[in-house]
């Protein structure tokens, strides 16, 4: 494996709602800075703690704008998008998207969870779990 490097960087979980290719009208986009954009994946729901994965289908990348949004129209009347939580993350990003991504979440605290949280995405699959000191 060969990290990109340790970092304190931004995270988000977004509401994206009426995006013609989802049949449900509704998903979560997890967005991961990474340099000049985000790493992204789309969720069925923002995982609950200690509970089950979720599948997490991979998008391209996102543009570092949406960090600061609070809600807005996506592109190319592609939906709406809305912010769930975000904050700060810390931890390595592989070099390779087919390798674990193991980072630690903070500001989860904003929407009710335990903080800091660890995210888990592997294998087409995101978890969250408490953290362990």
């Amino acid at each position: 494996m060969t990290p990109i490097k340790e970092q304190l960087s931004r995270y988000l979980f977004l509401e994206h709602t009426n995006a013609p290719d989802d049949p449900t009208c509704r998903h979560v986009d997890l967005l991961l800075e990474d340099g000049e954009s985000c790493r992204t994946w789309r969720l069925s729901s923002v995982p609950l703690p200690n509970g089950p994965s979720l599948q997490a289908i991979p998008l391209p990348r996102h543009r570092l704008i949406w960090l600061e949004r609070t809600s807005a129209a996506v592109s190319g009347g592609r939906g709406w998008g809305r912010r769930i939580v975000g904050g700060t993350f810390q931890g390595v990003l592989p070099d390779n998207p087919k390798e674990l991504i193991k980072v630690e979440l903070l500001g989860t605290a904003a929407i009710h969870l335990p903080d800091p949280l660890t995210l888990e995405l592997a294998n087409g699959e995101c978890r969250l779990h408490t953290s362990t000191g």
